[in-house]
């Protein structure tokens, strides 16, 4: 794996358990985190869980606005953008499925994010993009599969001068050993924002909330 990187870091589970393991290697590093801010509902909360964290690493975080994204987003009828009614409801027996998955999806969200990543670490000469894509949700969520990630290094080869990677160490996970990871790692629960809602506490019915339970 690569060193050097940009993180994907939107203050969730899984890319502040993603970036914790990359630093785990030898001399590695991260030259910066990224967070988005496309009008979610949960933007506020995972912005200060994601300061937190890179404050943690000692890592500069970037917030990026992309109001334009929010925009396609709720020309769609995301429901991740506050307004346009209820979440789907979950469990964390049945946390979500493909139509949950199309009821919160952001048009070319990861796409989007891993570009916009891939652009600071060739201006920052970092190796590679880290992203907390997991096993889990890759079953409805094709931009968080293996071969979205593998289809990402390949396309940013051509795409950038310096041959970009895109990695995550979470890829082959599912949430039950990403949780038991981040207990590894010395995290709480507490330490992230895995809610599609903005707070003040996390709502614990959205798939987000039930994919991420420390008890499950």
């Amino acid at each position: 794996m690569s060193r050097t990187g940009i993180v994907l870091l939107s203050g969730g589970l899984d890319s502040g358990v993603a970036a914790a393991c990359f630093l785990r290697q030898p001399q590695a590093q991260l030259r910066a985190a990224l967070c988005f801010d496309y009008g979610q509902r949960a933007a506020v909360p995972e912005r200060a869980a994601a300061t937190a964290l890179a404050r943690r690493w000692g890592v500069p975080l970037h917030t990026i606005a992309l109001p334009w994204l929010g925009a396609l987003a709720a020309q769609t009828g995301s429901r991740l953008l506050p307004g346009t009614g209820a979440l789907p409801a979950a469990t964390a027996a049945h946390p979500g499925d493909d139509a949950s998955a199309r009821a919160v999806w952001i048009p070319a969200r990861n796409a989007v994010f891993v570009a916009i990543a891939a652009a600071h670490a060739e201006a920052l000469g970092a190796a590679c993009v880290v992203a907390g894509f997991n096993r889990e949700e890759a079953a409805t969520f094709p931009d968080n599969s293996a071969a979205f990630l593998a289809a990402g290094t390949e396309f940013l080869a051509h795409g950038t001068r310096t041959g970009v990677a895109v990695v995550s160490p979470t890829i082959e996970l599912d949430k039950p050993a990403i949780v038991a990871l981040a207990r590894e790692l010395g995290f709480v629960a507490t330490d992230f924002w895995s809610c599609y809602e903005a707070g003040p506490e996390r709502c614990g019915r959205c798939e987000s909330c039930c994919r991420s339970r420390w008890t499950r």
